[in-house]
Order: C-alpha cells, then sequence, then structure tokens
C-alpha cells in the first residue's frame, strides 16, 4: 500500500491516462492491449483510472505495444502544480551537525522536481546563537513573519521586524541572528 505521499507523487506523471490515449489512438480495446502484453483488461482499466501504479517491467510492456520509450510515462506535461501540506515537510536543523543549530527549516516546495528557487519556512528559536556566513545560488528573499531577524549582507546589518521583507544578492558572505527574546520566523527563497 503506498503512502497518500507516493500516490499523490505518482499521480502527478498522469501514467494511467498516458496509456489510455496510446490506447485509443491506436484505436485498441483493453482485451486487445491484455493480449498484446499478457495484462488482464481489469488490470489495465484499473492502470488507467488511476487506481493501480504499474511496476516498470508492467510499464516497459505497455511501451513495447506503442513503440515508446519509458521516458514517455516519465515527463511531467502540463502547468507544474504542487501542494506542500503543513502535516507532509520535513523539519530540518542548519547545520545538521550543531548541537544547538542556528534554524530549523522546512521545505515549502520539495514536491516541485524542476524548480527555479527553494523556497522555506525558516525558525530562529529564542536559545539558537547567530549563524556563520554563508553564501548560494544568486538572489534570496526574506518575508519576516513574527519577531525581529537581523541579516547581515557582506557586513552590513539589516534588521527586520514582523511584516518586512528583504531582497539580497545570496553569492556574497551573509548570515542570520534572531534579535529579542522570542521566537522568530520567516519565509526565504532562494534562487539557485
Amino acid at each position: 500500500m503506498l503512502s497518500d505521499t507516493l500516490a499523490g507523487e505518482l499521480e502527478r506523471y498522469r501514467i494511467g491516462p498516458r496509456i489510455k490515449t496510446l490506447r485509443l489512438n491506436k484505436k485498441m480495446g483493453l482485451v486487445q492491449l491484455g493480449t498484446h502484453t499478457d495484462l488482464s483488461p481489469g488490470m489495465l482499466s484499473k492502470i488507467e483510472r488511476g487506481q493501480l501504479f504499474p511496476t516498470l517491467p508492467t510499464l516497459l510492456r505497455i511501451a513495447m505495444v506503442f513503440g515508446v520509450d519509458l521516458d514517455y510515462f516519465f515527463n511531467k506535461e502540463g502547468p507544474l502544480v504542487t501542494v506542500t501540506r503543513r502535516d507532509e515537510r520535513l523539519r530540518l536543523p542548519s547545520p545538521p551537525d550543531e548541537a544547538t543549530p542556528f534554524y530549523l527549516f522546512e521545505s515549502l516546495n520539495y514536491p516541485a522536481g524542476e524548480r527555479r528557487m527553494d523556497a522555506y519556512f525558516a525558525e530562529f528559536s529564542a536559545n539558537t546563537q547567530p549563524s556563520k556566513p554563508h553564501r548560494h545560488g544568486s538572489a534570496e528573499f526574506i518575508y519576516a513573519m513574527s519577531g525581529r531577524l537581523t541579516v547581515d549582507v557582506d557586513g552590513e546589518e539589516t534588521s527586520l521586524n514582523e511584516g518586512d521583507a528583504m531582497h539580497f544578492d545570496s553569492s556574497v558572505p551573509h548570515s542570520y541572528r534572531r534579535e529579542g527574546e522570542s521566537a522568530c520566523t520567516a519565509i526565504v527563497v532562494t534562487i539557485p
């Protein structure tokens, strides 16, 4: 039995509807496709309706009947739409090997395979230390949701209060520091 997360990811490929389109374009019935693949019409119907996900050998049998590569089934077509549910996100410390991490973060768009940006929910707890300077990608955007956060970009500090936003060149050294007694939360978006 697949988890809801795995089933959701597999549904995005629309394998069943792609098989049905190939079959209908060849004016082939389920019984005829079953004869060519040694699969039952009932099983093929469940695959086409998304009630069953085929194994790779099963998918290869179907692909061979229609003369397509397996790549045909794994190319996501249509507009990319992903949803990341709050209870499905992983909470990760940064850096991962520190006893007291500088902050905790959760990826907000990990399901999007070919994303052009990375979005995170970050929490700077009351007991965290300032992060060490780091650099990455080409740009970063921070939106302070609660508390007060100071961002040091190449030696210049900017303090953000709740509702403030900041955009900067993330290829230069930068770091974060929570200010005050309470925790700080922010949305952080980076461009690789």
